[in-house]
């Protein structure tokens, strides 16, 4: 008995270090996948070096009190999944929220993103930001606008000036 309640104490210090080291922590209810599914997204998940883990809810109850996350605990009934992110915050909340547009028995929980928590209406929002990358490309092209059309006055202009110095 001591040996099982030692083992359980040394997971919720596991599951704690893991919910204060993260990014984003976002939980789901994977209910109704099939076991196909849910490889598939633990394999999107990996690929995107994001940590899914499946833990009992008295440990994660434990662990999220223990690192401050104490929101979490009335959410955190049912079968859930947890993302870990120790890198990008949006990614899980991304990938969760683009494959339960094709899986709908995948559905965003709550979470914790960068210290911040998140219900599922947030969660949903927060997956639909754009990426990094499509942000950047976006500002850049916005920043190069003006200066293509003042480039393309400039050539008008010195083009309009040729043909009438060749004219007289």
């Amino acid at each position: 008995m001591k040996k099982a309640i030692a083992i359980k104490q040394e997971k919720v210090v596991e599951i704690t270090e893991k919910l204060q080291k993260s990014t984003a922590a976002v939980f789901v209810d994977y209910r109704g996948l099939k076991v196909e599914e849910l490889t598939e997204l633990r394999k999107i998940f990996r690929e995107a070096g994001i940590e899914y883990k499946v833990y009992k809810n008295t440990l994660v109850r434990m662990a999220a009190k223990n690192a401050g996350m104490e929101e979490l605990v009335k959410d955190l009934v049912g079968p859930n999944g947890v993302a870990l992110s120790y890198g990008d915050p949006v990614a899980p909340a991304r990938i969760i929220n683009d494959f339960a547009k094709k899986h709908k028995n995948l559905e965003l929980k709550v979470g914790y993103v960068e210290g911040a928590y998140y219900d599922q209406a947030k969660l949903s929002e927060l997956a639909n930001v754009p990426t990094r990358d499509v942000l950047l490309a976006r500002l850049l092209s916005s920043l190069n606008a003006p200066l293509s059309k003042f480039a393309c006055v400039v050539k008008a202009l010195s083009e309009k000036k040729e043909s009438e110095e060749q004219t007289a």
